[in-house]
């Protein structure tokens, strides 16, 4: 299983991946990464680990169907089999859909259906839920919508901020995520 993974900032789910697989946890290799914005500490980690990297913004592309292109034309060079969208914080367009249907993965910071879109923690605070956790899907059109291939579930604690049961549940993404990729490369998943 050849992923590629796209990111938009610290990039700590892909650090966690990528360690699981050097690791012989996980039967995937991470063989390419990129970023929809300029100078992440994701990409910088990628570069000293010695992964292929590409950074851009829609902008730079001049729209978004320019943007996915390019990101696809990076992939494919890479023999990209799987997308990962691990803290990436763009929706993913019709174009890239189509290139990666049933082949993209997202993980969500809740236990979805429930909190959707941004700011998932702090939505779960203000439900007064007593337990949220964590999603990974596949990516469809619709936002957060697609099939769900595992959860992991976090305790809402009293005295929660979003801080702590961000913290709590970042931990859970980091274990989630590669137990998820795993049976998808064994055969065992969608």
């Amino acid at each position: 299983m050849r992923i590629g993974v796209m990111v938009s900032g610290r990039g700590s789910n892909l650090r966690a991946l990528y360690q699981a697989i050097t690791g012989n946890d996980v039967s995937a290799a991470v063989v390419a990464v990129c970023a929809d914005r300029l100078g992440t500490p994701a990409i910088a980690w990628a570069r000293s680990e010695g992964l292929p990297v590409w950074e851009g913004t829609p902008k730079s592309w001049g729209g978004k169907e320019s943007f996915e292109r390019e990101i696809h034309r990076f992939l494919s060079g890479h023999g990209v089999d799987w997308v990962v969208l691990a803290g990436y914080m763009r929706l993913i367009g019709p174009y890239l859909l189509g290139v990666y249907s049933s082949r993209m993965l997202n993980i969500h910071p809740s236990l979805l259906p429930l909190f959707k879109g941004l700011h998932p923690q702090q939505q779960a605070l203000d439900a007064g839920v007593s337990e949220s956790g964590c999603t990974v899907h596949l990516v469809t059109e619709c936002l957060d919508d697609g099939p769900v291939l595992g959860q992991s579930v976090v305790p809402v604690l009293p005295g929660d901020t979003v801080e702590t049961l961000s913290a709590r549940i970042l931990e859970a993404e980091h274990r989630l995520l590669p137990q998820v990729i795993q049976k998808l490369a064994t055969g065992d998943g969608a």
